[in-house]
């Protein structure tokens, strides 16, 4: 059955997006005032060093694949990095050109893993890549709006309906996070590429780094409905 997108659940879209970006750059969410060690609080769940590490990581991957291909323009390369896990997709046309990308990706600094799903063939056009997008779009959404699912920890890719998933997760969450993606239209195969770890170690980490307390400025009783510190309102879906 073909979905119907309507205003109203586009803007919905928009602000679950809007949430994950404040939710992973920001502090954990919590319900029901502070969070409890035995609860797995929804955030990025890299630590700030394999943060800036990926990110350095995506850059010198891209600046590195300029230099060797020189802007050609029947090449296309991107990469995804997360804790030092690295995947790298896009279009070359021959196998020796998706044999140097392994190599550049192999060659940088805090690479651990290198997954090549470079594709050998004509650069993807840009109406499939603009799907692309949109199935990237629609699977986050989904993921946020599933219980049990640690979406603020997971990172989607999609490219030509393929969509990739990445994250610290345990098997659990892992299983139930494929099958959601797996169930948004659009989507092609759902590739795993987590890091499986335990709920204790998950746990652990969260106590060792407790999300840091967030001051607001007072508000009177009466101006709000929800001012018990102990309640989090949370928008109608």
């Amino acid at each position: 059955m073909t979905a119907i997108f309507t205003p109203a659940r586009t803007l919905i879209l928009a602000l679950l997006l809007g949430l994950a970006t404040l939710m992973s750059a920001c502090a954990p969410l919590v319900v029901g005032g502070a969070a409890a060690t035995t609860a797995l609080v929804a955030t990025d769940r890299r630590t700030a060093g394999e943060q800036v590490e990926d990110q350095a990581i995506e850059m010198k991957f891209s600046i590195e694949v300029g230099k060797a291909f020189d802007k050609q323009p029947n090449i296309r390369l991107t990469s995804v990095s997360y804790a030092g896990k690295v995947l790298i997709y896009g279009d070359v046309p021959n196998e020796a050109d998706k044999a140097r990308a392994q190599a550049i990706a192999s060659g940088i600094e805090n690479v651990k893993e290198v997954i090549n799903r470079v594709r050998i063939g004509s650069v993807t056009p840009l109406s499939v890549r603009t799907n692309d997008t949109w199935i990237t779009t629609k699977v986050k959404a989904s993921l946020f709006e599933a219980k049990e699912v640690p979406a603020a920890a997971i990172v989607v890719t999609t490219e030509r309906g393929v969509v990739y998933l990445m994250g610290k997760v345990t098997e659990t969450e892992g299983r139930m996070a494929a099958k959601v993606a797996a169930n948004v239209q659009g989507v092609k195969e759902v590739v795993k590429l987590f890091t499986i770890v335990s709920r204790e170690s998950l746990v652990q980490q969260q106590q060792d780094n407790p999300p840091a307390e967030i001051t607001t400025p007072a508000q009177p009783a009466a101006s709000s409905p929800s001012s018990n510190p102990d309640v989090q309102t949370m928008p109608v879906q």
